[in-house]
């Protein structure tokens, strides 16, 4: 009499321990949205509330720069396509996880959604000003408050974001890899070469969709470096070489730890299986080392190079003219002023730390180009 065993489970079966794959995800992606939407009804607001941001000497949100195309209603298009978003990212994700739990691209989806957390800080770093229309936290709350305006709900959407390129990188990978001989370069340096096509197709996704985000007015980038910088000197300057790079300290990462080799793992379940502890887990080791990574990247490259620029002082552009009158003109080093940007002026949270004070001089005597 034969006896079938079943091999054991790999990350791609649906077996978790003490719990029913076939339920569980659903509950709790539908628990997770519920709680999302009772979290952005109840805490959000709009416009700018507290003292440190909001400007006493106007009322109303009146724009002294055309947004793109003359169409008004940018935000409220954005704020409806995140909410949409949100709502099918959650479903994709447990359909997603009902057919393939612990698959590694749901585990890299919560690792670099988590890395909103971080959202206030890396607008502080690189002077991100977010409009003051959007729905966003009482900006008066702890590590919130570190934002030069608001801090948006519409971050939550990091996922698509630092994830998007990695699937036409890899597809494009394969397909080179399908018509070269195995001893090609791209078989036998498939991370470099899946760095330099995630290279490639970041920086101009990047790139597209931000100078779209500041043409309609959703944030700007008050100081930029006048090199390297598209549209010196306007509202809608975007810092081109500095950020559509930067941000590639994490879409790259979070695409190589994605790839799998020919045994048929991720780089991150190869790493996870380094650590001891962590070889007979092989999913919570893989989400382990994606979370531990990514969070690395952003923090310490991202944030960390746009911190380096503060502290140079050598962010001198600045958007002109200020497009968020309700709100105070975030000045942190004295630039605005110089230029003659209407005050009042706020210098925001961390002013003094990491934040270059070079000498300004007084407007001049024409009002300069910001009046």
């Amino acid at each position: 009499m034969s006896v079938i065993t079943r091999p054991a489970p790999t990350s791609s079966e649906p077996e978790v321990e003490g719990l029913r794959p076939r339920r569980w995800p659903t509950v709790l992606g539908v628990a997770v949205l519920l709680a999302g939407i009772g979290v952005v009804a109840y805490f959000s607001r709009t416009g700018p509330v507290a003292d440190r941001v909001r400007n006493p000497e106007v009322t109303g949100t009146p724009r002294p720069v055309e947004p793109l195309f003359g169409f008004d209603h940018w935000i409220t298009v954005h704020q409806i396509g995140t909410v949409l978003m949100m709502i099918t990212l959650v479903i994709a994700f447990v359909i997603g996880w009902r057919r393939h739990p612990r698959h590694p691209v749901l585990l890299m989806t919560l690792a670099v959604t988590i890395l909103a957390w971080m959202d206030p800080i890396a607008n502080w770093a690189p002077y991100a000003v977010y409009n003051p229309d959007l729905r966003h936290w009482p900006e008066s709350w702890g590590l919130v408050s570190m934002s030069p305006t608001v801090e948006p709900f519409i971050v939550i959407g990091y996922a698509t974001f630092y994830m998007l390129p990695y699937f036409p990188a890899v597809w494009i990978l394969r397909k080179i890899q399908a018509r070269r001989p195995v001893d090609s370069f791209a078989w036998r340096h498939p991370l470099l070469s899946m760095a330099a096509l995630m290279l490639a197709i970041g920086f101009v996704f990047d790139a597209f969709l931000e100078i779209f985000l500041v043409r309609t007015q959703l944030y700007i980038y008050s100081q930029v470096i006048p090199f390297g910088s598209f549209a010196v000197g306007e509202t809608h300057q975007f810092p081109l070489i500095w950020e559509s790079t930067l941000v590639l300290t994490v879409m790259i990462p979070a695409g190589i730890l994605l790839y799998r080799d020919d045994t048929g793992k991720t780089q991150a379940e190869k790493l996870a299986q380094k650590v001891r502890f962590l070889r007979h887990r092989p999913a919570t080791g893989a989400f382990l080392v994606m979370f531990l990574i990514v969070n690395f990247a952003y923090f310490f490259l991202y944030i960390g190079g746009y911190a380096t620029i503060r502290a140079t002082g050598t962010a001198t552009s600045v958007a002109c003219p200020w497009p968020f009158p309700e709100a105070k003109t975030y000045d942190p080093q004295g630039f605005y002023e110089e230029a003659g940007q209407e005050g009042p002026f706020s210098e925001g949270i961390w002013s003094n730390v990491l934040t270059a004070h070079p000498e300004t001089d007084p407007p001049p005597a024409d009002g300069g180009r910001c009046s």
